[in-house]
């Protein structure tokens, strides 16, 4: 399985951000990358939210471009109307332009009317609900719509190229089973590359704030908690208690969902006996076959932070569809 998104500034954030500029009595625009050739740092989908102040906040590719976006912006923003920008930049050119080498990129730019406030305020208000959405913009009449989507949908242009969606899907997560030493370094990670992490433990002495500063703690049982949590195509279920009691029915409940990822701490030995106690529990072979174990990828790694890196890199591998 892959996506295409990348981790980057959350969306909600930069219309946050957008809105907050409105309610101030502050004017301001929207840039969204709709369409990227050859390399940009920034992907379909990007926004980048612009005051009339020049203030402004996300990114659509960075230096010059960005620069650009900026003073067209203003401009849209006294006029009232909307302009889709193109930057073609050659190898030689493309460090100045803060794209990594070569490459092309167009960039939709509209002042914020009434009807772009009221889409927008409704967008933050299903993102803040998980509920995954797409803003359709018409690029011929710079209007905005919203429209339901997929969790695995990826922004795009629509195929006669004169609409854009943008999709807006919560943040990817990672459930942690065990709130053990690796489960610190890992969420800790996680977190930083924008995931939403939950750590699942029902052992007080193990699953707390003071360990786990920032995280959420969910003292249930695993089995139970992965149940409701209800894990989809944007969700990794990482098992790392080493105790069966706790690891046998969360990966019971994972292995019934769409989790991209689904992994257990443990030995080959270990998870041989895994596989013996989930077999004569109903799991076929097809399903256990999802489970990597032992988790991560095969560096080396000996210390919990070390282990921690493993198991993050073996998550962004299957979500990026890398060799792993």
């Amino acid at each position: 399985m892959m996506m295409t998104e990348e981790f980057e500034i959350d969306a909600l954030d930069v219309i946050g951000q957008l809105l907050g500029w409105l309610d101030k009595g502050e004017k301001a625009a929207l840039a969204i990358v709709i369409e990227t050739w050859g390399s940009s740092p920034c992907p379909a989908g990007s926004l980048l939210a612009i005051s009339d102040k020049t203030a402004f906040f996300g990114s659509v590719s960075g230096g010059c471009v960005e620069n650009t976006v900026v003073t067209e912006a203003q401009d849209l923003i006294e006029n009232q109307t909307f302009r889709v920008l193109e930057f073609g930049i050659a190898n030689e050119d493309a460090w100045e332009v803060g794209l990594a080498c070569g490459g092309q990129v167009r960039v939709f730019v509209t002042h914020i009317s009434d009807a772009w406030r009221d889409v927008l305020e409704k967008l933050a208000a299903q993102r803040k609900d998980g509920i995954p959405a797409g803003l359709v913009i018409d690029i011929e009449t710079g209007t905005p719509k919203l429209m339901g989507t997929k969790p695995a949908d990826t922004s795009r242009l629509l195929d006669d190229a004169t609409k854009f969606v943008a999709v807006f899907n919560p943040p990817l997560r990672l459930l942690i089973v065990g709130a053990v030493h690796i489960a610190q370094a890992l969420a800790s990670m996680a977190a930083s590359a924008g995931m939403a992490v939950t750590v699942i433990d029902p052992r007080d002495a193990w699953a707390s704030a003071e360990r786990f500063p920032g995280i959420v703690i969910d003292r249930r049982w695993p089995g139970e908690a992965i149940a409701e949590l209800k894990p989809d195509a944007r969700t990794a279920v990482v098992s790392l208690s080493h105790d069966p009691k706790l690891d046998d029915p969360a990966l019971k409940e994972a292995l019934a969902s769409d989790a991209f990822y689904i992994g257990a701490l443990g030995s080959r030995r270990t998870h041989a006996k895994r596989h013996d106690r989930l077999a004569q529990q109903g799991i076929d072979e097809a399903a256990f076959a999802r489970i990597d174990g032992p988790i991560g990828l095969d560096i080396g790694a000996v210390t919990p932070g070390e282990i921690a890196v493993s198991i993050m890199a073996e998550i962004v591998s299957r979500l990026r569809g890398g060799k792993s």
